[in-house]
């Protein structure tokens, strides 16, 4: 396969400085070299590879915003692109890393004290140590308000009980950020996955995000000690707060994966012939890949700003609403018009574009669902909250 181009109709790489150029490119030459030979196999059985996770520490990905504790410390801009490179491999590759650190080391660096810092960060920025980030429940998705997982204070200790879905990393992670009602109100707790009466099993039978571990928590009278609870959490705020960091990623990812597609699209387009010309010289194949690369633009300039304004401090929540929306949307819309120039090789795993389809159908809804996104923008421009 020739080497993989990704689109560029604006020149938005001349708009990014030396490091961050740098940095892009280290993570392409990683997904090209190491995930795309893999990914296809992990695709298939419904595992996630694991044998990357010690490189991908080395790489400096996890954490890679945070400083301090062994995190590379990079400007979020340079996360973001990290986050495309990754999703131009996998969405489920880019999810264990985004999980691992803006739902898990994010919270501690954000919202632990210094002994939980120093106990679990430099540990997990290397890989050594995984985590998971226990918030949504079976019945309760988009309004995370209404959660039941409970913890009740018993001496020195808390007792948590409840059960959280969809979770990413969860079977194989060291310890779980569990967001629980404490006296009424939501806060964060350190809970080791080897403590009596925590139980992670998978969730069997995906056709989407299958590179990728999606667990169900289970807490029966799990102890653990005060000295677990995340001191500095406060309220469901602390939560959403880490959920607009893992947001910002996705924003960036989804464009990877969208490049990723258009980048196959187009290469089929050219080498199939039929009648007697190249899938390229019609008309109905170049509007197709013309409204990808118009999109695709579209949502590189739209990460490439949320970016400077994060970077400067300036970014607001809806702003990270919109671009993950539409970001997604776009490249689900992407994947489908590759799948669709391809016919129907483009259902096999010969190539990507019906592997990003399948696994955007879940990044279309997590991390916030792309209508609860609508109303989170809604509700910004109105001033008028319609969420019930």
């Amino acid at each position: 396969m020739d080497p993989y181009e990704a689109p560029d109709l604006y020149r938005v790489d001349e708009m990014l400085d030396d490091e961050e150029r740098q940095i892009r490119d280290t993570v392409r030459s990683f997904v090209s070299e190491k995930v795309m030979p893999v990914i296809e196999h992990h695709f298939d059985a419904g595992t996630f590879p694991k044998e990357l996770i010690p490189e991908i520490g080395e790489l400096g990905l996890l954490g890679a915003n945070l400083e301090g504790y062994g995190c590379a410390g990079v400007s979020s801009t340079a996360y973001g692109l990290m986050m495309q490179e990754l999703e131009r491999g996998d969405s489920g590759v880019r999810s264990f890393v985004s999980v691992q650190g803006s739902l898990v080391m994010y919270p501690i660096h954000t919202f632990g004290s210094d002994e939980q810092k120093e106990q679990w960060l430099p540990a997990m920025a290397t890989g050594e140590k995984i985590g998971c980030f226990g918030l949504t429940e079976p019945d309760h998705g988009s309004d995370p308000s209404g959660m039941e997982t409970r913890a009740v204070a018993d001496g020195d200790e808390f007792v948590l009980n409840g059960t959280k879905r969809w979770i990413t990393n969860g079977s194989i992670s060291h310890v779980a950020i569990v967001w629980a009602k404490l006296d009424g109100q939501v806060r964060g707790f350190l809970v080791e996955t080897d403590r009596p009466g925590f139980t992670a099993r998978d969730i069997p039978g995906k056709w989407s995000l299958r590179a990728s571990v999606t667990s169900e928590l289970i807490m029966e009278d799990v102890r653990i000690p005060k000295s677990n609870l995340l001191p500095k959490s406060d309220g469901l705020k602390s939560a959403l707060m880490c959920l607009n960091s893992a947001r910002f990623g996705i924003a960036f990812g989804a464009v990877g994966a969208a490049q990723a597609c258009f980048d196959e699209a187009l290469r089929y387009a050219k080498a199939r012939t039929q009648f007697d010309k190249p899938l390229a010289a019609f008309q109905l194949v170049q509007n197709k890949l013309v409204w990808m690369v118009n999109e695709i633009t579209k949502g590189q300039l739209l990460a490439l700003r949320l970016g400077r304004m994060k970077d400067a401090g300036t970014v607001k929540h809806y702003q990270i609403s919109l671009a993950k929306r539409n970001n997604v949307w776009m490249a689900l819309e992407s994947a489908r018009k590759a799948r669709d120039i391809l016919g129907a090789s483009g259902v096999t795993y010969e190539y990507h574009c019906g592997r990003h389809m399948a696994n955007l159908e879940s990044v279309y809804t997590y991390e916030g669902t792309h209508d609860i996104h609508a109303l989170i923008v809604g509700q910004q421009i109105t001033g008028s909250a319609a969420f019930a």
